[in-house]
């Protein structure tokens, strides 16, 4: 007995806690669509585990008060900015003069641009006396005007014109803004105010809830601020009135450790808490959505909420920093209940939204016609199984599923055709004006009947058998439809006729082609632009009106608004074209590889609430909204960095002021010298909700030529630049193409020191120095060369003299020789000429001789004769040969004066020399020079051979020629004697 009552409190127990599951398990979700939640985790910021306090400053940066320091994100890149004494840095604030204040553990001060734009911490802890620079942590600052107060658990330190304020106390419990009043609570009088250097009674202690521990106060309206507690729940602050403000819904406990609070721009609030995350209540307090871990949240004890400039908002954890975009125009709508199936249409009729997915058709009621991502997530499921499409038709909601066609009523579904699966349909009025619905299918097009009050099967249009996925109706009644791989097909309902239009037709190509109707028109979009059809021609061709818009870019998909716009898709990307003003492009890159792709739908409806199919769920996209966060952007350079080997930081990022919206200016600029031009460039554009969507272009005006190409790289590295003044520029854009401005980062490179101007003096002097040694040394050497040239040519000219005068005393010698050859010749001839007149001479005394002997014989003849008497004619014939005897002696004469001219006076010198030589001798002396023979020299002398031997001796004798010597010798010496 006792065993079953066990068993039924047991089941009691179980049915409840099963209930609790399920009811957490359905309200998992609070809204239908899901923000977009990112989570930077330690290991990716690389600081400490708790974050305090956050702040932005004017260019965008997020600033985390963090266990380990000062931690700075930009979008793209986290730092870390310690203190001096490493302790923790538990809360920060931008003073008016945008110095960010911050404070830790015995240390005060503030963190500012320092000369090389990098973050440099300056202690303010001098300023205070000496007897309190001991204190605990700052846990809040507060910035007034010029002044700006710190608080730790004993004291309040007021920064004022460079001078520090101590106020003291037992136990400063929290000190914050309200309104325009500056309060801190104090343990032992409660809460006071700030007035003129004072704190003042606000509320008294004994007018506090017993244990009040107030850890924030915020803006509620412009008369009330929404004052948190860590025991006693959330207040309301008017005047120096304090009101509980009970919250209501989800269970909530009004006594937990509320941290922080937060207004949103619609109105509601956020409230954080040490245990549950954060809770999203109306003005009323009633609770909306509690976001937690299923949420996306990585921690549920959340320290403190940040808005910034874009309206999303930043958690800071006791485990992490979580960043949840608020102000997403796009959410995801992939409830538990859908399962993860693919989205392929929606529908809303009569106030309920239908999801058709690849698993079922689920609903959900709609009280609100407001953004419909915060429609309560509530859903049932409405039909299971794949479901192509759901849509209103001719006062039906049917819904096309792979076994057959149906209708949805009151939530559940009611079969009207199930022979075959279906695609699409479409209202259409026949030749009759009978309403009917044609209806894609597997095999065709099917007809039917809408004149009553369920739907009549028509049957089949015409012999068209392919599938028919898409269909339109055009304003001639015709029925459109086209098949991926076979062109398009035009369907007549009243002759049955089916026509098929391909590459012959003037479409680029028979695949790839999709029918739909947009601007009243029915088109076809292809690989190659979107085409129109031309009736007079029965053809088609690219439309006029769409090739300005899309060109010739491959549309998958057209879908066309109520308020005009079309709705496209090109490859797995989703655009727009805004015709709110000039037919602009806008496109989803959030969206890109998510849409279901060959089954890509959009369903506009209004401006608040497009819903996409895709991979898993759908996605909802507040198009007035998302125009809306189309705001300037901005981009700043991170960091320049030199690459010459020490990779030193040239500029880390800050301008003149930390929380200004300041860019590099020309103080910033920075005066290099040639070893360090290398440079490295890192550029961030703070857009925390879609970073992966900025892209960059630059310009080193001085270096390139022009803007680099858009690219996703926010760095840029310049290596061996040569000297000369630099803007380094960069611009971003996003993806509606929105550029921010140019930021500029100007530089200039010195020349090396052997080309500076002190270089090229010394340059010029040692040029000039060098030319003139050069001048001097080629003037000597030009000199020496003259020098040696001269000598040379002294040396020439006096071996060309010499030359000359040997060649000229060879001439002489040769003209001596002409000469004495001449001379000899001539001499010679002469000599010859002598030699024969001597000859002729020699001859005629050779005649002469012979003459005398004729006579002697003539003579010896007449003696003979024995006659006494000799005739008178004998007589006259001896006178004469006598006669001519004489012309012998004269004959004689001119032989030796020729024989003493041809032998250089030999005849007179011997003559001279040998008083006693005789004619006769003279004679022997020139036949012997003329190396006569004896016998014709005896001949000559008319003498015998033995007379001349004798006149021989006779003559040695008297010339006194020694025995050994020859006379032809003697005389012959003599005769060369006289040559010489």
């Amino acid at each position: 007995m006792f065993r079953d009552r066990y068993k039924v409190l047991f089941l009691k127990y179980l049915t409840v806690i099963l209930f609790v599951a399920w009811a957490n398990f359905a309200l998992s979700q609070a809204y239908i669509a899901q923000r977009k939640t990112i989570n930077y985790e330690k290991r990716q910021y690389n600081g400490g585990t708790q974050n305090w306090k956050i702040r932005q400053d004017a260019q965008g940066r997020m600033y985390f008060a963090n266990n380990e320091g000062v931690l700075v994100y930009d979008g793209s890149n986290w730092q870390l900015f310690p203190l001096p004494n490493r302790t923790i840095v538990r809360s920060l604030e931008f003073g008016a003069d945008k110095k960010l204040y911050v404070g830790g553990q015995d240390e005060i001060g503030y963190f500012s641009p320092g000369r090389n734009g990098s973050l440099v911490f300056t202690s303010l802890k001098a300023l205070i006396p000496k007897a309190d620079q001991v204190f605990s942590d700052l846990w809040d600052i507060v910035s007034i005007k010029d002044d700006v107060f710190f608080r730790s658990n004993d004291k309040i330190f007021k920064y004022s014109k460079g001078k520090i304020t101590v106020y003291h106390a037992r136990s400063w419990l929290f000190m914050g803004y309200h309104l325009d009043k500056l309060l801190a609570h104090d343990e032992q009088k409660g809460l006071l105010q700030y007035v003129d250097g004072n704190w003042q009674p606000f509320i008294a202690k004994k007018d506090l809830p017993n244990e009040f521990y107030i850890t924030s106060i915020s803006k509620y309206s412009t008369s009330f601020s929404l004052v948190t507690t860590a025991k006693n729940g959330v207040f309301v602050l008017s005047d120096s009135t304090l009101r509980s403000f009970t919250l209501s819904g989800d269970g909530i406990d009004n006594h937990q450790h509320f941290s922080a609070a937060l207004a949103l721009d619609d109105g509601t609030y956020l409230i954080s808490t040490y245990l549950n995350g954060v809770y999203q209540i109306d003005r009323l307090g009633q609770v909306i959505e509690n976001i937690a871990k299923k949420e996306g949240l990585q921690n549920m004890f959340v320290r403190c909420m940040f808005a910034d400039a874009n309206h999303n908002v930043w958690l800071g954890l006791d485990n992490g920093i979580d960043f949840i975009a608020y102000n997403n125009a796009v959410k995801h709508i992939s409830p538990a209940i859908f399962k993860d199936g693919g989205g392929y249409a929606t529908a809303f009729y009569h106030n309920r939204l239908y999801f058709a997915l690849s698993n079922g058709i689920y609903q959900v009621p709609v009280t609100d016609m407001g953004d419909l991502s915060y429609v309560k997530n509530n859903f049932k499921i409405a039909a299971e199984g794949q479901t192509w499409n759901i849509m209103a038709a001719g006062g039906h909601l049917l819904a096309g599923k792979d076994d057959g066609l149906f209708e949805v009523e009151d939530g559940k579904i009611v079969p009207i055709y199930n022979a075959t699966g279906f695609w699409i349909f479409q209202p259409y009025l026949n030749s009759l004006k009978q309403p009917l619905i044609a209806a894609g299918n597997y095999y065709g097009v099917r007809l039917f009947d809408d004149s009553g009050a369920k739907l009549t099967d028509k049957g089949t249009l015409g012999t068209y058998f392919e599938s028919a996925r898409f269909l339109e109706v055009d304003e001639d009644n015709m029925i459109w439809t086209s098949h991926p791989y076979r062109g398009v097909y035009c369907l007549n309902p009243e002759t049955k006729k089916v026509k098929n239009y391909g590459k012959e037709q003037g479409l680029p190509s028979a695949l790839n082609n999709f029918v739909f109707k947009v601007k009243g028109r029915v088109v076809v979009a292809t690989e190659k632009g979107i085409y129109a059809y031309d009736a007079r021609a029965d053809k088609f061709a690219p439309s006029q009106q769409f090739k300005a818009i899309f060109g010739t870019r491959g549309i998958r998909y057209l879908k066309e608004d109520n308020l005009g716009n079309i709705w496209f898709v090109e490859g797995k990307s989703l655009g727009v074209v805004d015709y709110s003003a000039a037919p602009t492009i806008i496109n989803f890159p959030e969206l890109n590889n998510r849409i279901l792709s060959g089954f890509e739908n959009v369903y506009p409806i209004n401006a608040e609430n497009i819903f996409v199919g895709s991979e898993n769920g759908f996605y909802h996209i507040n198009y007035a909204r998302y125009k809306q966060n189309i705001r300037p952007l901005k981009v700043y350079i991170r960091s320049v960095r030199s690459g010459s080997g020490t990779d030193s930081l040239l500029f880390g990022g800050y301008g003149s002021n930390t929380g200004g919206d300041d860019k590099p200016s020309a103080s910033d600029a920075l005066d290099l010298g040639y070893a360090f031009n290398s440079l490295h460039f890192e550029y961030s554009s703070p857009v925390f909700e879609e970073q992966s969507n900025v892209e960059y272009s630059y310009l080193l005006e001085g270096f390139d030529k022009q803007w680099s190409d858009w690219s996703k790289r926010a760095e840029k590295d310049y290596t061996n630049l040569p000297a000369g003044r630099y803007f380094f520029k960069v611009k971003a854009r996003n993806h509606h193409n929105n550029e921010s401005a140019v930021t500029v980062y100007t530089f200039t490179i010195h020349p090396p020191w052997y080309q500076t101007i002190l270089a090229y003096g010394l340059y010029i002097i040692a040029i000039a120095g060098g030319l003139y040694l050069i001048y001097q040394k080629q003037e000597k050497r030009h000199i020496i060369k003259q020098q040696k040239e001269l000598l040379l040519q002294q040396q020439k000219n006096q071996e060309e003299q010499q030359q000359l005068a040997y060649q000229h005393q060879l001439e002489l010698e040769r003209s001596e020789k002409e000469f004495a050859n001449l001379k000899n010749e001539k001499l010679q001839a002469e000599v010859e000429f002598k030699t024969s007149e001597l000859a002729s001479s020699a001859l005629n005394l050779v005649q002469q001789k012979e003459f005398l002997t004729k006579v002697r014989e003539e003579l010896l003849r007449l003696q003979k004769q024995g006659k006494d008497t000799v005739e008178v004619a004998e007589i006259k014939k001896i006178q004469r040969m006598l006669t001519e005897e004489d012309k012998l002696n004269e004959q004689w004469e001119q032989f030796s004066i020729h024989f003493d001219r041809v032998h250089a006076g030999f005849l007179s010198l011997l003559k001279d020399r040998y008083t006693t030589i005789n004619q006769q001798e003279l004679k022997l002396c020139a036949y012997l020079i003329m190396n006569l023979s004896s016998k014709e020299i005896a001949q000559l002398m008319a003498i015998s051979v033995r007379g001349v031997e004798v006149s021989r001796y006779r003559l040695r004798k008297k010339l006194q020629i020694p025995t050994e010597m020859n006379l032809f010798e003697f005389l012959f010496n003599i005769q060369r004697e006289l040559m010489k």
